[in-house]
């Protein structure tokens, strides 16, 4: 009969000690989502204005070249 007590204490405390370091692990898991999930946001907000960036350049650009070539007006 002790050893039945014993196996049943030990099984619990087993099993208390799993799903206390498992609730950890998820807490880190859900931690690492959050700020995996805040990078992706910051990096399609960048990719959203790259192209706005791009063709400011482009006109930048040709407004250098008929600057440097004489063909700007005053």
């Amino acid at each position: 009969m002790e050893s039945i007590i014993t196996a049943i204490i030990t099984g619990s405390l087993t099993l208390l000690g799993v799903l206390i370091a498992n609730g950890k692990s998820q807490a880190v898991t859900e931690t690492k989502l959050d700020e995996l999930t805040r990078e992706v946001r910051e990096h399609n907000g960048f990719a959203r204005r790259m192209p706005v960036v791009e063709e400011q350049i482009r006109v930048i650009n040709h407004r250098l070249s008929d600057l440097e070539h004489g063909g700007g007006k005053q």
